[in-house]
C-alpha cells in the first residue's frame, strides 16, 4: 500500500539539499511537502503505473517521492553530475529505486519506448522559474519536452503562471486537469537573496497531453 501524503512528506525530509547550488541553474530544493503532494496525486490518478521521468531532477526529490509513492520504473535526468550524485545518495538513503541519467532536458537522451506506446510516460518536474537573467521562459522548455514525450505531466511553476501554462497546453492539444497552489519556501543561499527565508506561492499543474 502506498504511504499517505503526510507519511511520504516525512520520509522525504531526510533527503539532502544541494551541496553547492548553482544560481544559473536555479538549484533550489523541491520542498518535501510539495513533492509528496504531487506524487500522492499522481498515485491517485494511476499515473505512477507508467514509466516516470523526472526532468531536471536536481537532488532527486520528485523521483524519489515517485518511487516511495509506488512507481516501479523511474528515471531522473539532470545536466549537473554533482546534483545527480546527491540524488543517488538520497535514493540510497531511503531505499528508492531510480535510474539516473545525465543529460539536457531540452534534448533528452530518450523517447517514449514502444512498450509504453499505449500508456505513454508520466513526467514530473520542478523546472527553473526563470527568475535569473538568461533563464526567462526556462519552464517553457521543460513543458515542450514534457509535451514531446509524456502522456501526463506534473510541473511546478512560479506564482502567476496559470494563464501561460493553460494557454500553452491548449495550443499544443493538452488539457490542464488539476491546478493548485503550494507554499515553496526558499532559504537564503545566493548573494542576491535579501531575506533569510522567502516563501513563494508556487503553482502546480497536471496536464494530459494525449
Amino acid at each position: 500500500m502506498a504511504p499517505s501524503r503526510r507519511t511520504l512528506a516525512r520520509e522525504l525530509e531526510s533527503l539532502a539539499d544541494f551541496s553547492d547550488p548553482d544560481p544559473d541553474l536555479e538549484q533550489y530544493l523541491t520542498p518535501p511537502e510539495v513533492a509528496a503532494h504531487v506524487c500522492h496525486l499522481a498515485g491517485l490518478q494511476s499515473d505512477l503505473e507508467r514509466l516516470v521521468i523526472d526532468l531536471g531532477t536536481g537532488t532527486g526529490m520528485l523521483a524519489v517521492a515517485a518511487s516511495l509513492a509506488g512507481a516501479d520504473r523511474i528515471a531522473g535526468i539532470d545536466v549537473d553530475p554533482d546534483a545527480l550524485a546527491t540524488a543517488a545518495e538520497n535514493a540510497a538513503r531511503v531505499g528508492a529505486d531510480v535510474d539516473w541519467v545525465r543529460g539536457d532536458v531540452t534534448r533528452p537522451p530518450f523517447c517514449s519506448p514502444e512498450s509504453d506506446a499505449d500508456d505513454g510516460l508520466t513526467v514530473v518536474s520542478n523546472p527553473p522559474f526563470g527568475a535569473q537573467h538568461g533563464n526567462r521562459h526556462a519552464d517553457r522548455e521543460f513543458l515542450e519536452t514534457a509535451r514531446s514525450i509524456a502522456a501526463v505531466s506534473y510541473t511546478i511553476h512560479n506564482e502567476g503562471s496559470q494563464e501561460f501554462v493553460e494557454s500553452y497546453a491548449d495550443d499544443e492539444g493538452g488539457t490542464v486537469t488539476h491546478a493548485f497552489r503550494a507554499p515553496f519556501p526558499i532559504e537564503r543561499r545566493f548573494e542576491f537573496h535579501t531575506a533569510a527565508t522567502e516563501t513563494l506561492e508556487a503553482e502546480v499543474f497536471r496536464i494530459e497531453w494525449r
